[in-house]
């Protein structure tokens, strides 16, 4: 939370309680919920927050770099409060997101200048699969 209230006064913006809570939702969370997910997962403690404040809200984080928007192939984005580089997999049949922990792609941002003359600013990886629980019921 010190985070939260150093950043937002850095850039002088208002911590106002509906940035807190989809904020803390976030940090209690693996889960990469979509903003209608964090919508419905907060809306009975805060019944006046609407999902355009979720949006809203969402969109902040992003850009003062507290939160990551990861693009999975769907419709909608998904959000991450896990903001160091790595990797998610995707099930393809549920659509549950997770992260990919202990893979090291340290290389892959030179690797890709190497080969495209690129400056490399940053990398979003992806995987697609199908989760365990999906496995299993099969």
């Amino acid at each position: 939370m010190d985070n939260l209230i150093s950043i937002f006064k850095d850039k002088k913006l208002k911590l106002t309680p509906q940035r807190i809570a989809v904020y803390k939702y976030l940090k209690s969370t693996v889960a990469h919920p979509s903003a209608e997910a964090i919508y419905n997962a907060i809306h009975d403690e805060y019944p006046t927050m609407s999902l355009a404040t979720v949006y809203k809200t969402l969109k902040t984080l992003v850009e003062v770099g507290l939160v990551q928007e990861l693009n999975v192939g769907e419709n909608n984005f998904r959000y991450d409060a896990n903001t160091d580089a790595h990797p998610h997999i995707q099930c393809i049949k549920c659509g549950k997101v997770d992260d990919i922990f202990d893979l090291n792609l340290e290389n892959l941002n030179k690797d890709a200048e190497q080969n495209s003359k690129y400056t490399v600013l940053s990398s979003q990886v992806y995987f697609y699969g199908v989760c365990p629980d999906c496995n299993n019921r099969d």
